[in-house]
C-alpha cells in the first residue's frame, strides 16, 4: 500500500488537461502574467474558464481569489479561497491568499493569523514571511516584525543556496547538493527547510536512517512543521517502523484534525503492521472529512480486499471512480481482484479513457492492465494481450533493469555458495526452525502454498516479508559494498552467521502469533537460498514452480506496485527466468534435499498428495484443514488474495496456450528449457 498525501504543493498539482484548450500550466502562467501586468479582469476570465471544466483545482481557485481581490469583488474571492481550503486545508498558498483577502477587508488580526498558518505549513515561504512582517509592524508588534525581517534576510541567502541544491539534484549531482545543505546547516543549524530537503535527498538514496535523524531534528526546531512530520512518517514506514510511523501520523493529526492526510498516513502504517481494523477506522476518519477523497476510498478498498471483504472492496473502488472518473488506479484495483468482472458500461468508460491526455502515464498503464484482465475474463485473448502489452511498454519506460547486473549476481552466488563453503560453515547460524520460506517467481503458485500451510494449526501465515533483504542491507558485513554481496560472505565467521539469523528472527516476531512456525512468502528470496541455509540452517525453503511459459506470462500480465522491473518486456522476462532456473539448479546441486520444488500443475492435479508431501518436508503432522485452505480466514495481501479463497481449480493451468501466437520472443529465449519438456507441454513452434 502506498503512502498518500492530500494537499497540492505546487502550481502543477492536480492539473488536468481540458480538451480543445492549451495545457493548463500554460493557462495558469498566462493568468499570472495578466495579474502581474495589472489586468486582473483577464486573469479572472482565464480562471473562470478553467474552473468551469475543473471546479476543484485549488491552484486556479486561489489565483481566481487573488484576481477578484484586486477587482474589489471580495465576497466572490472569499467563496473561491474557502472552497480551496475545504478541499485542501493544509495548502499553504490558500492560507496566504486568504490573508491577502482579509487584509483587503481590513481584518488585520485575522489576516495575520492566516499568514502565520501559511508560514507554519511552509517555513521556507519568504513572500509570506515578508507580508506577515509588514502587517505586524503596521499592527505595532515591532519586536516580532524585526525578528521576522532578520529571519527573512538570513533565509534569503539560504534559499538561494537551496534553489541551487535542488537544481543540482535534478542534474543528478547529489554529492554537490548534499554539500550545500550541510553548509547551510553549519551556518544556521535551525534551518528546517534545509534539514527537510537534505532528508529528502537521503530518502531518494534509500538512506532512511539518516533522513529520519534530520527530520526528527527539524520537528524539534519547528514542532508544527507539517511537511517534516509527513516525510518522517514515510521514512519510518520504509524502515518498517510501523508503530513509530503510526505515532508520527497521530502527531500530524493533532496538528490539524480537519485534514485527511494524517489519517491516510496512519491507515497505511496500521495496515502494513497487520492492524486492519485500525486501518479501516483511520480511512473512515479521512472519509468523514472528505467523503470523495479517492486516496482514502482506494486505500479502504485495498484493506477490505486483504481481509476478504470483497463486497466492501468493490463498493469502495466504485465510489472512488464515482468521485473521480479519471482516477485510473480504482479501475486497476477492481481488475486486480481477479475474480471481479466489469459491467459493459464500465468497460466502455475505460476504453474511452485510453490515450486521454488528462490521465498520466502510470494511469494509462493501470487502465490498459485492467482492460487486459477484463478481456481475458471474457476469453477475448487477442484484445487482452493488446492492452497488457501496451501497458507494459509504457511501464518499461519508467523502470530500470540491468540484465548484466542480474547475471553477475547469479555468477557471484554460484562462485561463493559451493558445497565446500557449506561444509566449512555447517551449523554456524541461528538454529531456530520457525521460518518456512516460500520462494520462486511471482504468479507461480506461492500464495496457494502459503494458504495451505497457514491452514495448519502450527503455522502462522504472514505475507511477503521484506525482512531478509533488510537484514542483508543493514548488516555491517553483508551491507558493505567492498566487496559486494554475496562476495563479502566468503570470510564470514560463526558470530556473523548467528547474528544475521538472529536478527531476521527478531525482525519478524512482530508479524507472528504464538505458533511455532511461520511463513515468509517473498518470492524474491530465491536469490538468498544459500544465505538462508547459512544463517538459518533449520529453516525450510519451498520453491513454487510452474510451467515456464505460464510463470512468465503470469508476471507479464501482473502490474506490480513496485519491484520486478524485469517483468515488462518478454525478452528480458525470458532471460530472467533462465537465470532463475540456473540459480535454483545450483541450490539443488550444493544443497541436495534442502529446497523442496512444488509444481503448481501437480498441486492442482493431486491436491492431497502434494499437501502430504509439503507437510512431510516441513515436518508437520497431517491436518485435514490444509485441504480446506479456502475456508481459512486470514489477511492475504498478494495479487492472488481472492483466488486462494476458492477451492482448487484448474482453469489457470496452461493459460499460455491462449496467448501462444503473441509469445514468440519469449518462446525463442526459453527454447532450451522448453525443449526439455514432454512434447505435449511445448508450444507448436517447437514441435508441441
Amino acid at each position: 500500500m502506498r503512502l498518500r498525501g492530500s494537499a497540492p504543493r505546487s502550481n502543477n498539482a492536480g492539473r488536468r488537461q481540458i480538451p480543445g484548450q492549451p495545457p493548463q500550466q500554460q493557462l495558469f502562467q498566462r493568468a499570472q502574467q495578466f495579474l502581474q501586468l495589472g489586468e486582473a479582469e483577464s486573469a479572472r476570465d482565464i480562471c473562470a474558464a478553467v474552473l468551469s471544466q475543473v471546479p476543484d483545482d485549488a491552484n486556479f481557485l486561489c489565483l481566481s481569489a487573488r484576481a477578484l481581490t484586486r477587482l474589489g469583488r471580495l465576497d466572490e474571492a472569499e467563496q473561491d479561497v474557502e472552497k480551496a481550503l475545504s478541499l485542501f486545508p493544509e495548502f499553504e498558498r490558500a492560507h496566504e491568499v486568504r490573508g491577502d483577502l482579509l487584509l483587503a477587508k481590513r481584518e488585520l488580526p485575522a489576516a495575520a493569523e492566516s499568514f502565520e498558518k501559511a508560514l507554519k505549513l511552509n517555513p521556507g515561504r519568504q513572500p509570506t514571511r515578508m507580508k506577515l512582517g509588514r502587517l505586524l509592524m503596521r499592527m505595532g508588534h515591532v519586536d516580532r516584525a524585526k525578528a521576522l525581517r532578520g529571519e527573512f534576510l538570513r533565509r534569503d541567502q539560504d534559499n538561494q543556496e537551496i534553489v541551487r541544491a535542488v537544481n543540482l539534484e535534478k542534474e543528478e549531482k547529489l554529492v554537490e547538493a548534499e554539500r550545500i545543505y550541510r553548509d547551510i546547516l553549519r551556518r544556521h543549524p535551525d534551518n528546517v527547510s534545509a534539514m527537510r530537503l537534505w532528508a529528502r535527498l537521503g530518502t531518494r538514496q534509500q538512506r532512511y536512517q539518516d533522513a529520519e535523524v534530520l527530520l526528527k531534528r527539524a520537528i524539534e526546531v519547528a514542532p508544527d512543521f507539517n511537511q517534516a512530520w509527513t516525510d518522517l512518517v514515510s521514512v519510518q514506514y520504509e524502515q518498517q517502523k510501523h508503530d513509530e510511523a503510526a505515532e508520527s501520523a497521530k502527531r500530524l493529526i493533532r496538528l490539524d484534525p480537519r485534514v485527511p492526510n494524517g489519517y491516510l498516513l496512519l491507515a497505511s502504517a496500521r495496515a502494513s503492521a497487520g492492524h486492519h481494523d485500525d486501518a479501516l477506522g483511520a480511512f473512515d476518519e479521512a472519509l468523514a472529512i472528505n467523503p470523495k477523497h479517492v486516496g482514502a476510498l482506494c486505500g479502504k478498498g485495498n484493506v477490505c480486499r486483504t481481509i476478504g471483504d470483497q463486497a466492501g472492496a468493490i463498493a469502495a473502488f466504485r465510489s472512488s471512480i464515482e468521485a473521480n472518473p479519471l482516477h485510473a488506479e480504482a479501475y486497476w484495483n477492481l481488475a486486480n481482484l481477479k475474480t471481479f468482472r466489469f459491467e459493459d458500461s464500465e468497460v466502455d468508460d475505460m476504453l474511452a479513457l485510453v490515450g486521454d491526455e488528462r490521465i498520466p502515464p502510470d494511469g494509462q498503464v493501470q487502465l490498459n492492465n485492467a482492460l487486459g484482465l477484463e478481456f481475458e475474463g471474457r476469453r477475448e485473448y487477442d484484445r487482452a494481450f493488446e492492452h497488457i502489452d501496451r501497458g507494459n511498454r509504457l511501464r518499461r519506460e519508467s523502470e530500470f533493469y540491468d540484465r548484466v547486473e542480474n547475471e553477475e549476481m547469479v555468477d557471484n552466488s554460484v562462485e561463493v555458495f559451493t558445497s565446500q563453503f557449506f561444509d566449512d560453515n555447517a551449523d554456524r547460524g541461528d538454529p531456530d526452525p520457525a521460518p518456512i520460506f516460500i520462494v520462486g517467481l511471482p504468479r507461480s503458485g506461492s500464495t496457494l502454498i502459503e494458504q495451505i500451510l497457514s491452514s495448519h494449526s502450527m503455522v502462522d501465515g504472514t505475507h511477503e516479508l521484506r525482512d531478509l533483504g533488510a537484514t542483508v542491507r543493514s548488516d555491517r558485513i553483508t551491507g558493505s559494498f567492498n566487496p559486494r554481496y554475496p562476495k563479502n560472505l566468503e570470510n564470514i565467521d560463526d558470530g556473523g552467521c548467528r547474528r544475521l539469523g538472529g536478527e531476521y528472527i527478531q525482525r519478524t516476531r512482530r508479524y507472528r502469533g504464538d505458533r511455532p512456525f511461520f511463513t515468509d512468502k517473498n518470492p524474491n528470496n530465491y536469490v538468498h537460498a544459500g544465505l538462508i541455509h547459512l544463517i538459518l540452517p533449520n529453516a525450510k525453503i519451498i520453491d513454487a514452480r510452474r510451467h515456464p511459459l505460464d510463470s512468465c506470462l503470469g508476471s507479464y500480465k501482473q502490474l506490480f506496485a513496485q519491484g520486478q522491473p524485469f517483468s515488462y518486456d518478454l525478452v528480458e522476462l525470458g532471460e530472467y527466468y533462465l537465470q532463475y532456473q540456473r540459480l535454483m539448479d545450483h541450490w539443488q546441486d550444493v544443497l541436495p534435499g534442502r529446497v523442496l520444488d512444488v509444481q503448481y500443475e501437480e498441486v492442482v492435479a493431486d491436491l492431497e498428495g502434494q499437501v502430504r508431501r509439503i507437510l512431510a518436508y516441513c515436518e508437520l503432522p497431517w491436518e485435514d484443514g490444509c485441504l480446506r485452505f479456502h475456508e481459512t480466514e486470514r489477511a492475504v495481501k498478494s495479487a492472488s488474495s481472492e483466488q486462494v479463497r476458492q477451492p482448487i481449480y484448474s482453469t489457470s493451468v496452461n493459460t499460455w496456450r491462449h496467448y501462444e501466437t503473441h509469445l514468440d520472443p519469449l518462446i525463442e529465449v526459453l527454447e532450451p528449457l522448453l525443449m526439455e519438456l514432454p512434447k505435449e507441454e511445448r508450444p507448436a513452434s517447437l514441435g508441441g
